[in-house]
């Protein structure tokens, strides 16, 4: 069954895109779980507008909490935007404690909305890759235009091919050949009425499982009753 338009009319409409992002979220952790090798998890971490635990402003000179230390003023503020929007599927690795060996980001409106929260998106990714945890990334918006994985290439030092899609899902991998290191890329652009494509989710030690996102996206329409196109 081909991919839908979650965020415009007819379908935005009548279902609510974070409920559907939700579920998938759940359904590609419980396929994973089905298929890991022993001494992985998988789990779906899903919140919608994070509230940040940020301290009030306060005047120079007054006190702080019963008990605290009342600091001078700052020397400097400096913007920050903290992702505030996260669907995702962690894997994990028991080894030594729970340790993050993969993710899956389903891209939210909030996270493309803005430059301060792409650039915090951008940020999150950069951080998994450069720490070996291999990473997929995929966008269905329709109703943001920007690219978040043209702005993570660009980060990452390489060049944005101004032509893919607006729609992608995307694989990352940091690879080392010859001494050099480098991030393994799988695009592959999406469409509204298109498949969605099976891409490869790498794990430490070069463990590497295929991921169907066309079987996880179709349980999960199928499991919350969202009709097909024309329905």
């Amino acid at each position: 069954m081909p991919l839908l338009d979650h965020f415009r009319p007819p379908l935005s409409a009548r279902r609510h895109w974070h409920s559907f992002h939700n579920s998938w979220a759940t359904y590609l952790a419980a396929d994973l779980n089905r298929r890991l090798p022993e001494g992985y998890f998988a789990e779906a971490n899903v919140q919608f507008g994070i509230e940040i635990d940020v301290a009030a402003y306060e005047e120079p000179g007054t006190e702080s909490r019963a008990g605290g230390w009342t600091p001078p003023a700052p020397t400097a503020t400096i913007p920050f935007a903290a992702t505030t929007d996260v669907i995702e599927v962690q894997v994990y690795a028991r080894d030594g404690g729970p340790r993050l060996a993969g993710a899956i980001e389903l891209v939210s409106p909030r996270n493309k909305d803005r430059p301060a929260a792409r650039a915090a998106f951008v940020a999150k990714c950069v951080s998994y890759i450069s720490e070996a945890v291999g990473l997929i990334v995929v966008d269905v918006v329709t109703d943001r235009q920007s690219n978040l994985h043209a702005e993570l290439v660009a980060q990452l030092g390489g060049e944005p091919n101004a032509t893919e899609a607006a729609l992608y899902a995307v694989a990352y991998r940091l690879s080392e050949r010859d001494g050099a290191q480098g991030v393994d890329v799988w695009h592959e652009p999406l469409a509204v009425g298109g498949a969605l494509p099976t891409l490869p989710l790498w794990l430490p030690g070069g463990l590497c499982l295929a991921l169907d996102l066309e079987a996880s996206y179709e349980r999960t329409r199928a499991e919350q009753r969202v009709p097909p196109l024309g329905a």
